[in-house]
């Protein structure tokens, strides 16, 4: 059972819930009565926040962060852009991870060329520099960075240590380059959102079932969304802090802007394995404790689960599912032919319906949700013996890190999963994000990982050539293997197996990571190779613009992914101008032809001749404004020119920059938008200097058409709520219509950094102020 509460509710004492409008039984209960302001101060979160607040204004928060981390699909252009901006010396501790990209065949030498810029980044600026292999991002900062009570800022979405008593957050690459220069995180103040655990879970449901079932509750209706989730109640001690690393993972994919949990001896005695228990303090509410909402767990009530293509959230019971796999099956075979639209692709899955079983074709158990120490022992417990067979199914298992990697070989798991016929790789989020164990063409994989949008796995439609991705816990998928690729439920095969102690090793770490916060080394140089490039110039925005809509998508909501695929694309990471070829390559084809013809138009008109001349249909656009506007005076020359993509709720998933910067990169001015599926996503279209406006209306626009926006400056100093524009049809007559654009509010600083172009410009212009 998952229940939503319809409005907030006080916890008291940590275990009574007593809603919103009863707090008269709240106070009948204490001596002092207490107001929900004062009450709102007692969660985990508030107390948290305050400390790493440098604002002085609970409502405006401006935070500082004890520590960051990147993987190497973020960090080089972290680092540039930083160094950009006039960075000297890493002022925290910075982990740089290397576990996206450790595919060296793809694009040349460029993917080890980027780790050995790392490495010498982390000298020259006093850095630590995980190597290839060693381990994955998340399972680093939890083993060795994350502490009660502490805040860290990662450039990967799924940056989540609440089960450590760790409030962190996931954003695009500017937010972690303000930290390096040391500025702000700047946001309002959050919604808190209980989430209140009672009961254990069965031995055959694993975190993944529950984080599913979470998902499944809250996506969808946005109920958590930009809002701290914080796990408490007398379900939490029925878990493990391993098992409780599993669920908290996933709580990005509720939208929420990060998570905290309550700490207990648990909490303790694995921070202490590591090492760290003077990191440890115990974290509760205070006596009474104000939430914005509660989402109740009943432990005992989860049952094994699935999230079928193409979303964490498209949840069902593996029963349920199992019952009734033609009708199910179909609706997902349905929302494939309309992502896919016109490609050359199709995906069938009723036809893997055998004798009324589906046959699954693939299997992973891998990174920092899969790869965990308990969820890979289980799963080897419950192949022991077993064979996964010599067909079509496979199964791949991925340790999360080095230390797991080693004490698993030495409880002999490894073993029991080779002999089972599974095949053992070394800690890497390539399943995850679409750059290994790619399936075959119109296969289904099973995958205890984090994420199954459209075309992660690595499908390309328009070549004809599409997969997709369901997602389970190990312990499921290890019953399927045991089941010959038949998908299986946990329940029928799982029994008391009791998971051995982890025995922690940390000398792959003390002999591999290079540890150099502290002990930057100004003279040290930073190797560049040939495909690490600059950021190319942007300009300052002008008083108006005039946008050329070069995409519009009108599905409910565009992923990162869309908007910038990930899989061998992430090859070309360190490289702006070679990684925007693929924008919105697999949803939108022609959106990168159509950006550029814009931005030629615009680099004649910085270079002072007349863009007019240089396009006929910008040139009959800008006459009908002259008219329609009766401003005769009005002038090409001073008015930026920009491309411009629709989406009705764009930014869903990673916190990855690429999919804002590739836009700007294109010549990219804004984003109109119903909604921002994300406050990452928004925040990096802010940090690249575009506009994050809002449409309340259907658009009435299409491609080709003209935005035109007069000033916009004064717009961004002002209220935002009422932004004046003109549709410019780009046909016969040029027919005019007015809209009315708005802006969800911004900090001072994000209004500067969207006037001077971007971050790096706002940065120069700082320091050339002082």
């Amino acid at each position: 059972m998952v229940k939503l509460y319809d409005g907030g509710a006080y916890l008291v004492n940590g275990t009574q819930l007593i809603p919103e409008e009863e707090l008269s039984k709240v106070n009948a209960q204490r001596s002092t009565p207490i107001t929900r302001e004062e009450a709102k101060k007692g969660t985990i979160a508030y107390s948290i926040l305050e400390k790493h607040n440098t604002s002085g204004n609970m409502e405006h928060l401006k935070l500082r962060f004890d520590s960051m981390a990147s993987h190497d699909i973020t960090f080089v252009g972290i680092i540039q852009t930083a160094r950009a901006s006039g960075l000297t010396e890493f002022p925290i501790p910075y982990v740089m991870t290397n576990c996206h990209n450790s595919l060296c065949a793809v694009g040349g030498t460029i993917n080890e060329d980027d780790h050995v810029f790392g490495l010498s980044a982390a000298k020259k600026y006093g850095g630590i520099f995980v190597p290839p292999h060693i381990a994955v991002i998340h399972q680093y900062m939890r083993e060795m960075m994350a502490g009660c009570g502490r805040m860290i800022l990662g450039s990967d979405s799924h940056t989540r240590y609440g089960a450590l008593g760790t409030m962190a957050i996931g954003e695009g690459g500017g937010e972690l380059v303000k930290q390096l220069l040391k500025d702000t995180y700047d946001v309002a103040y959050p919604g808190v959102v209980a989430i209140y655990l009672t009961g254990a879970p069965a031995s055959h449901v694993g975190p993944h079932d529950v984080a599913l079932a979470i998902i499944g509750a809250v996506f969808k209706n946005g109920y958590v969304k930009n809002k701290i989730m914080e796990f408490v109640g007398p379900g939490v001690s029925s878990m493990d802090t391993d098992y409780r690393n599993g669920v908290d993972v996933m709580t990005t994919e509720t939208t929420c802007l990060s998570s905290v949990w309550i700490t207990d001896e648990d909490t303790r005695e694995y921070l202490k394995l590591h090492g760290r228990e003077s990191d440890y303090a115990e974290l509760n509410p205070g006596e009474v404790a104000y939430y914005d909402g509660v989402v109740h767990v009943d432990l005992s009530t989860i049952k094994p689960m699935i999230a079928l293509p193409f979303h964490p959230s498209n949840t069902y019971e593996i029963d349920e599912l199992n019952d009734n796999l033609g009708d199910i099956l179909r609706t997902v075979e349905k929302e494939a032919a309309h992502i896919l639209g016109t490609a050359k692709a199709s995906l069938s899955l009723t036809d893997k319906i055998i004798d009324g079983k589906l046959m699954v074709q693939q299997g992973v158990i891998a990174g920092c949700a899969g790869g965990n120490y308990s969820n890979v022992m289980i799963a080897a417990h419950m192949l022991s013996g077993k064979d996964c067979g010599n067909d079509i199914f496979n199964l791949s298992v991925y340790p999360s890190s080095q230390p797991v990697y080693m004490d698993l070989v030495k409880k002999g798991a490894i073993s029991q999963l080779m002999a089972a016929g599974a095949t053992v790789r070394t800690a890497f989020c390539g399943p995850c994000f679409g750059a290994g164990d790619t399936p075959s063409n119109n296969a289904l994989s099973i995958r205890h990982t984090t994420r199954n949008f459209p075309n992660r796995e690595g499908s390309k439609p328009g070549n004809g050539q599409i997969s997709c991705v369901a997602l389970m816990d190990a312990r499921s998928i290890a019953a399927t293997a045991a089941n010959g690729g038949y998908l299986t439920s946990a329940e029928n095969f799982a029994d008391d197996y009791i998971v051995p102690a982890y025995e922690f090793d940390s000398s792959s770490y003390d002999r591999r990571v290079y540890q150099g916060y502290k002990q930057a080394k100004e003279d040290e140089s930073l190797i560049l190779g040939p495909n690490i490039k600059d950021w190319p110039s942007m300009s300052a925005l002008t008083d108006n613009i005039l946008l050329r809509v070069c995409s519009k998508i009108m599905d409910p909501v565009t992923t990162t992914d869309e908007l910038i695929p990930s899989g061998e694309t992430s090859s070309y990471r360190s490289n702006p101008l070679g990684l925007a070829e693929f924008t919105l390559s697999r949803r939108d084809p022609e959106y990168v032809g159509r950006s550029k013809e814009v931005n030629e138009l615009e680099k004649v008109r910085k270079s002072g001749a007349c863009p007019l001349k240089a396009d006929h249909e910008l040139e009959s656009a800008f006459h009908a404004l002259k008219e329609y506007l009766k401003q005769p005076d009005l002038k090409a020359s001073e008015t930026e020119i920009g491309s411009m993509i629709y989406a009705v709720k764009p930014g869903d998933g990673s916190a990855r920059e690429q999919a804002a910067s590739c836009q700007r990169v294109l010549g990219g001015l804004a984003n109109i938008a119903n909604e921002y599926a994300t406050k990452r996503y928004r925040s990096n279209v802010m940090n690249w200097g575009m506009l994050p406006f809002l449409l309340d209306e259907d658009p009435s626009f299409d491609i080709g058409d003209f935005i035109y926006v007069p000033d916009i400056r004064t717009a961004l100093d002002g209220a935002m709520d009422r932004i004046p524009a003109y549709v410019v049809k780009n046909e016969e007559g040029n027919p005019i219509n007015e809209i009315q654009l708005h802006i969800a509010d911004m900090t001072p600083e994000e209004r500067e950094i969207v006037k001077a172009g971007c971050l790096i410009n706002y940065n120069r212009n700082k320091s050339s102020q002082l």
